[in-house]
């Protein structure tokens, strides 16, 4: 890790050097703590602000400062609009990494962990960002993971906590279960293991029960999330409505429910299909004869070394083996074989299906490969709108197709499902009723039969919480000698980590707090007979589920977080990240503030009211990442090119939302930039109490115009704009410096405040220095927005922006009434435009006179 040299105290005072502002002005924030948060008698409108807390795996990257430059823009922005902002800073400092790298250093997680905060606590401050450092916490902290396991109690007592055995994901590299999102692609999202299934008995949040909730509540965030996530997000809930068939089995006990979103095709079901490794699978191949159990058990031992993502694929070969054990259909008593089949999964819907193979594809396939009758029971060819045609049948039932459409149509020959919407055949007093009806129909059948009635399915599965390693919060529960399962008592809780030293943390299936003998050793809190604790830890998505409250208090011993500060601050106002969590921990932190809101501990339903996700930063085409090796880093770019201009790099180098090229981003650019800003404010002579309205109007129509169209921008991320705004407003001021009044002009003065204001929120090192030069000796960063004069907003001429995939290009100075025609022109001519585009295509254009023009390449 490269050292920060000391100043140069030899640098000329004339000559901008970034390096020595930036320490100057981190100094000067340390001793007076200026953007600590109001206390309850501070009654400016509340804006809380927060960034996705960073994982302490080392040094912070080229990744971490765009997403925590948008953090601290946004943040900035607020205080100078009038708000009392909250803006902490945290760390999710529980998890895989940590241990893995203690494992493979021979050290305690704890030393490594908290050695890379301190790096990182180091690097935000040399970055500028405005963090009420009072309201630290770390997730690793036996005062923060207390109220993990508080809450654990809390959903037990709801029946929101439960253990059961069942298939899981499990990593055979990290050697612990990974709940459904945290496997991608078949493969382990921490280390990319391929993930396989492997039966244990773990801890679950019961998260299914709210997922109607989690579905319906995504309509309050429409227009304030990206559409991306919303929909991401009703995707993986996978609300799926229709009805739940139960099916006798000949020779079962118990009858067994499917379910089903076409139940109106019940009669074109012609054979049951379940999963291989679900225990109705096991329980039915039991009473088969011998060699239907030879042939089952090596058939579930290869379904074993498959992946989900390979089960589902849909252009496989289908495999199974018949159980020689048949269904009976409720609706008319025919005899269905069953087959267990891998492309069936035991934790979705109930882990058997009826197969109509007319009408699903992959039941289809599936009968195509082993033969297996295919019943048509939807006419597609019928019209399903307008009055119903009588439909004519022949001797056996079947539809009279006098056009030959129908049988042309066989999915038996054609080997391709009738999917389509229809008019019912084959289906008793079902035949002629479109889909819709049908199904209400055949629901009314099925409940006055008791086999079935209406139901919904989802594809959100419980919430696998437990994880076999050491570096987390360990589960508050206790197995007693009798065999029962209770809490820790409250008054026992933190229930702290045992010393790693000693323990062997190296992953092998099990917890290694298994080995921690004396730690494993505790009493029955009811009868105080022997007994011992569960060996697992949580996953550390419960510690990031509701670390945004903790935050409101987080020196509070007494509670997890105090309800009167969270109707004070919550939900939070702007919440900033990467994309990559649109499932897995926004999806559990919304199903965490629900359960909060039905204990009444919090007034909202939704945590988090408007989400602002970023773009990643690539290098060499790829992400940055550590395990890549194609990191730039954080701690020496801070000495050069220095902070102020990485922050306003990143943030003139394109939308929030697209991913930028590290080498595409221009620092040389920004120290240009802000050396240009700080010698305005060095050549300004007019005195701080000037009269701004006797200066030159153009300037000063400039000036306004940033000052009225900034804060909207903002509002919109649109930090590029803005930023090529301000770069107007400099090149703006140096021509009037250089001419006419000169430096003394009022007008000029007036500019250089602006510019020290608008450019806090990007550089606030060189803001805070242009603002004690222009003779002032507060914080800029806590300067009142000033206000545009309305007079000065009625233009001659406007600056009309011109980008080209999103960046932008060029400025150009363009009567105010210009046409779209005109003015696209006028950009396709500019120089700068043409050598932006060398060689590139233009494909399309957007006008928006007078003052946008967009063009996309290729």
């Amino acid at each position: 890790m490269s050292q920060i040299p000391a100043a140069d105290s030899s640098a000329p005072s004339d000559a901008y050097d970034a390096y020595a502002v930036q320490q100057k002005w981190q100094a000067r924030w340390a001793e007076a703590d200026p953007f600590k948060a109001g206390g309850d008698d501070d009654t400016r409108p509340r804006k809380y602000v927060l960034g996705m807390f960073p994982y302490p795996s080392g040094d912070l990257h080229m990744g971490h400062a765009e997403s925590y430059a948008y953090v601290d823009i946004v943040a900035r922005f607020w205080r100078h609009r009038g708000y009392n902002v909250l803006n902490p800073i945290g760390w999710d400092s529980f998890g895989l990494p940590a241990e893995n790298a203690a494992i493979q250093r021979g050290a305690d997680p704890r030393a490594w962990t908290y050695a890379n905060i301190e790096q990182h606590k180091k690097s935000f401050r040399e970055y500028g960002s405005s963090y009420d450092w009072s309201r630290i916490l770390h997730t690793s902290d036996p005062e923060y993971y207390r109220w993990n396991q508080w809450l654990f109690q809390r959903l037990y007592e709801r029946d929101l906590a439960y253990r059961k055995e069942s298939p899981v994901n499990w990593c055979p590299n990290d050697q612990t279960v990974l709940a459904n999102e945290q496997v991608v692609d078949g493969r382990c999202e921490r280390c990319g293991a391929e993930v396989v299934k492997k039966k244990l008995t773990q801890w679950y949040f019961k998260i299914t029960d709210y997922a109607d909730r989690l579905l319906d509540d995504l309509n309050q965030l429409e227009g304030f999330w990206p559409s991306k996530v919303i929909r991401m997000q009703r995707n993986w809930i996978g609300r799926s409505v229709g009805a739940d068939i139960d099916f006798e089995i000949e020779g079962h006990p118990e009858k067994v429910t499917v379910f089903s979103t076409r139940p109106d095709t019940l009669h074109g079901a012609t054979f049951f299909v379940v999963a291989p490794d679900s225990d109705l699978a096991a329980e039915l191949a039991a009473g088969a004869p011998a060699e239907v159990r030879m042939r089952f058990q090596d058939y579930l031992d290869s379904v074993g070394r498959e992946t989900e993502i390979e089960r589902q694929s849909t252009d496989r070969p289908k495999t199974g083996v018949f159980l020689e054990r048949y269904a009976v259909n409720p609706i008319n008593g025919e005899r269905l074989p069953i087959w267990a089949a891998d492309y069936v999964l035991a934790d979705y819907g109930h882990g058997a299906v009826m197969a109509v193979p007319a009408h699903d594809q992959r039941d289809l396939d599936f009968a195509r490969a082993f033969d297996l009758p295919v019943k048509v029971v939807v006419d597609t060819t019928a019209p399903v709108t307008g009055s119903i045609s009588v439909i004519e049948l022949d001797d056996e039932g079947n539809p009279v197709d006098p056009a030959g459409d129908l049988a042309d149509l066989d999915p038996a020959q054609t080997g391709i499902a009738l999917t389509g919407e229809g008019r019912l055949i084959n289906s008793g007093a079902l035949d002629g009723l479109s889909k819709r009806n049908a199904i209400a129909r055949m629901i009314e059948q099925l409940e006055k039969l008791g086999a079935g009635r209406a139901a919904k399915s989802y594809r959100l599965r419980d919430w696998l919480i437990s994880r076999q390693r050491f570096w987390g919060t360990p589960i508050p529960m206790i197995h007693t000698a009798d065999g029962r399962i209770v809490p820790v008592p409250d008054d026992q809780l933190p229930l702290t980590l045992p010393d790693a030293q000693g323990l062997d943390l190296t992953p092998k299936g099990t917890s290694p707090l298994g080995g921690a003998t004396e730690w494993m050793q505790t009493v029955d809190p009811e009868t105080g007979e022997p007994a011992l604790r569960d060996p697992d830890t949580m996953d550390t998505f419960v510690d990031s589920s509701w670390y945004f409250l903790r935050f409101l208090a987080p020196n509070d011993h007494a509670e997890a977080f105090p309800v009167a500060q969270a109707h004070r601050w919550a939900p939070v106002d702007s919440y900033i990240g990467g994309v990559e969590h649109a499932i897995l921990h926004l999806l559990y932190a919304r199903f965490i503030t629900k359960v909060l809101f039905d204990m009444g501990l919090v007034d909202f339903t939704e945590p988090f009211s408007s989400l602002i996700n970023q773009g990643m930063v690539l290098q060499d085409g790829s992400k940055m990442s550590k395990s890549k090796g194609n990191l730039v880093e954080f701690a020496s770019s801070m000495v050069d090119p220095g902070a102020d201009a990485v922050r306003t790099a990143i943030a003139f180098a394109g939308p929030v939302e697209d991913d930028i090229d590290w080498q595409d981003v221009s620092t040389t650019g920004s120290q240009k930039f802000l050396a240009r800003a700080w010698r305005i404010a060095k050549d300004v002579s007019s005195a701080p109490d000037v009269v701004w309205a006797e200066g030159d109007q153009a300037l000063r129509r400039v000036t306004h115009r940033l000052l009225a169209d900034a804060p909207g921008l903002v509002e919109q991320t649109k930090f590029n704009v803005v930023v090529a705004r301000l770069m107007e407003l400099v090149n703006a001021t140096r021509k009037t410096i250089d001419s006419g009044a000169g430096p003394a002009d009022p007008a000029v003065r007036e500019a250089a405040e602006a510019t020290a204001m608008v450019l806090d929120l990007f550089a606030p090192h060189t803001a805070e220095e242009m603002w004690e030069i222009l003779g002032y000796s507060g914080f800029v960063g806590l300067v009142p927005w000033r206000q545009a004069d309305p007079t000065l907003l009625v233009e001659e001429s406007v600056t009309a922006v011109v980008q080209i995939d999103g960046k932008v290009r060029a400025t150009l100075e363009v009567p105010a009434r210009i046409d779209g025609d005109a003015l696209e022109a006028l950009a396709r001519a500019d120089e700068r435009v043409l050598r932006s585009l060398g060689d590139k295509q233009i494909v399309r254009a957007i006008v928006r006179a007078p003052k946008v023009v967009s063009f996309s390449t290729r």
